[in-house]
């Protein structure tokens, strides 16, 4: 029975990659079609969940980049001495949402004038970056941060940096879609931590703009 079960699950395991393949190419976009932002906006369990519930984004990973240490674990990165910021490696279709709209997401859904982390989680490791992984990428980037500093909605300078994308260190597995298998602890930290209440005190109740509501 234990061989048969295994089977089972191993047939249905292709079946549904198979399914979910074949849905991906009707939809007329193809795995090289896609292109990558990263992000960093504070706990990347919270940025995860955010984008996830952007149209178009096809898949996020949590993780690391910033830094110099190779393969850093969360306690190096949150102990503040790798230089590396909690961020999300976000894949997504740019013929269903473009970097702008993702880039404009990110400054809506943070504090981009705190510059010593986000909302109660303090130190390097949390403040915000958009880490451009081409050049196209990085002057939008920079435009958009333009446009929202000339625009005065926010009475403080801006201090989100714009930098190159390096290496990205996947985090481990537990963090990944955290706030699918925790939602309960997920939803008191989130709470806790004053993030959503925050967003709104700088943007207005319309902030999570193409964010699903937590």
């Amino acid at each position: 029975m234990p061989h048969r079960s295994f089977r089972l699950a191993f047939v249905l395991g292709l079946l549904l990659s198979a399914l979910s393949a074949t849905a991906f190419a009707q939809a007329g976009t193809s795995e090289k079609d896609l292109k990558t932002a990263i992000f960093a906006g504070g706990c990347f369990w919270c940025v995860e969940s955010d984008f996830d519930n952007v149209p178009g984004v096809v898949r996020t990973i949590s993780g690391y980049t910033g830094g110099i240490t190779p393969n850093p674990t969360y306690k190096q990165v949150s102990a503040d001495n790798t230089g590396h910021r909690e961020a999300v490696q976000i894949t997504y279709d740019p013929k269903k949402v473009s970097c702008a709209a993702l880039v404009d997401i990110l400054f809506h859904s943070v504090d981009p004038t705190d510059g010593g982390g986000q909302f109660c989680d303090r130190g390097e490791s949390y403040k915000t970056a958009i880490f451009a992984t081409s050049a196209e990428q990085k002057r939008i980037a920079q435009e958009t941060k333009h446009t929202l500093q000339e625009s005065k909605i926010l009475k403080d300078p801006i201090v989100t940096t714009i930098e190159d994308a390096g290496p990205f260190f996947p985090a481990e597995d537990y963090h990944q879609d955290y706030y699918k298998k925790n939602p309960v602890r997920y939803r008191f930290y989130r709470h806790r931590c004053g993030r959503d209440g925050r967003v709104e005190a700088l943007w207005g109740k319309d902030a999570h703009r193409g964010i699903a509501k937590h």
